[in-house]
């Protein structure tokens, strides 16, 4: 079970955040392009490896309860890790909290909500939105991990932080169907248990 491929691949998602952590601490050094880059191309590999790791298991038919607890719970470390290290090192700052902190609460919520579910026995399949959501986000901490240090003539961090704001938006809206259908679950097992 751990050592099929796609639990290998989500277990290097999560091993991959102390490494991205150290790389954006010593971001702000005399090499600090350097180390953005690089803190960069792990992250978006770790990204990379939440879809490849779903699509192995379904074509390799090595799906397993474990893989489907760690998979979600490995994305999330994984954002949530980025998103308060951006933030300690000042690469999301003023109002761009904002919707740094609607993604982070709505993965409280939707995990909190997913785990009350499974011990009903429901669950809460991932929406196509919700997959779109993700891609932005990812992409959006991309370019945030590089900030500053990308190219002179493309606004990295304005990219970066314009994404943010998109994903946020997106959060509010797959988050409130999440909500929505566990709310329908809780509501109809209460009145069977009536």
């Amino acid at each position: 079970m751990l050592t099929n491929l796609p639990n290998l691949l989500t277990l290097s998602r999560i091993a991959a955040i102390p490494i991205i952590s150290a790389l954006l601490f010593w971001s702000g050094g005399r090499d600090a392009a350097l180390v953005s880059w690089t803190a960069c191309a792990l992250f978006t590999l770790a990204a990379l490896t939440d879809m490849l790791d779903g699509y192995l298991a379904r074509t390799r038919r090595e799906t397993s309860r474990f893989g489907q607890f760690l998979d979600p719970v490995a994305d999330k470390l994984l954002v949530a890790a980025v998103l308060l290290l951006l933030v300690g090192i000042d690469r999301i700052i003023g109002v761009h909290l904002v919707p740094a902190l609607v993604i982070l609460c709505r993965e409280i919520l939707v995990s909190g909500l997913r785990e009350f579910l499974a011990g009903t026995r429901v669950s809460m399949p991932v929406t196509q939105l919700a997959k779109w959501k993700t891609t932005i986000q990812m992409v959006a901490l991309g370019f945030l991990i590089v900030g500053d240090t990308g190219p002179h003539w493309l606004p990295v961090s304005g990219i970066g932080l314009a994404g943010l704001w998109i994903a946020a938006l997106l959060t509010l809206i797959t988050g409130y169907d999440y909500f929505m259908r566990g709310m329908r679950h809780i509501v109809s097992d209460q009145r069977a248990g009536e």
